[in-house]
Formats: C-alpha cells, sequence, structure tokens
C-alpha cells in the first residue's frame, strides 16, 4: 500500500478522502506522531495531512492525545470505531487484489480525468 509504484488511490473505498484509510493503516500498530505519519504517507503535504486527521477526528475514527511540557507533544490513535473499519479494510485491500487486473484495464481505457 505505501509502496511508490502501488497506485493506492485504485482503490474504489474511500474512508472519509483519499488519504484517511492510509492514515487508518498507520495507525492500525498503535498511535503516531504527525511527523511519524509524514514517513509512510511520502506524498502527502502537512496541509493535507492536517486536513485528513482533522476529518477523521471529527467523523470518531481516530483520537488526538496532547501532551503537555515543552515541548508539547500530540499523537494520534485509533478509537474504537477507527479499529472496527480494520477488517472491512482488508476485505476491500483483498478484492482489489483480486480484481488488479480489470481495475487497471478500466483506468487505462478512460483517459484523462474523469
Amino acid at each position: 500500500m505505501f509502496d511508490p509504484v502501488c497506485p493506492s488511490d485504485l482503490s474504489p473505498i474511500r474512508i472519509g478522502d483519499k488519504w484517511g484509510g492510509m492514515v487508518i493503516r498507520c495507525l492500525e500498530d498503535g498511535p503516531r506522531r504527525f511527523s511519524e505519519l509524514r514517513v509512510p504517507l511520502r506524498g502527502i503535504t502537512a496541509k493535507v495531512l492536517t486536513q485528513a486527521l482533522r476529518g477523521l477526528r471529527r467523523d470518531g475514527l481516530i483520537s488526538r492525545t496532547e501532551y503537555p511540557g515543552p515541548p508539547l507533544r500530540v499523537e494520534y490513535a485509533l478509537t474504537d470505531l477507527g479499529r472496527s473499519l480494520i477488517a472491512p479494510m482488508d476485505a476491500a485491500c483483498a478484492w482489489t487484489a483480486a480484481h488488479w487486473d480489470e481495475l487497471i484495464d478500466a483506468r487505462e481505457a478512460v483517459p484523462g480525468p474523469v
């Protein structure tokens, strides 16, 4: 999913926005700081990551925890609701893998932005 040669936006199922599903995957193994999320999400800007995190938080899929002290530390984690998306996302990924060639062919058949 995070491999540069894998068009992860090929998945027909979106969680919140283009990046939402990938953020959820990044948090699957536990909480991460903003800068830690940017490592696997190489193509995302700080602004877009901030928007994705706010949207996922608004939807109740992730939590944001501030830890006091200089410097202020913030971590993002999946909520129980967010964690409940892992199994459906696994199913969507399996479906995408099974239909990879068909999805690529369909995408190549329609030139340019839709």
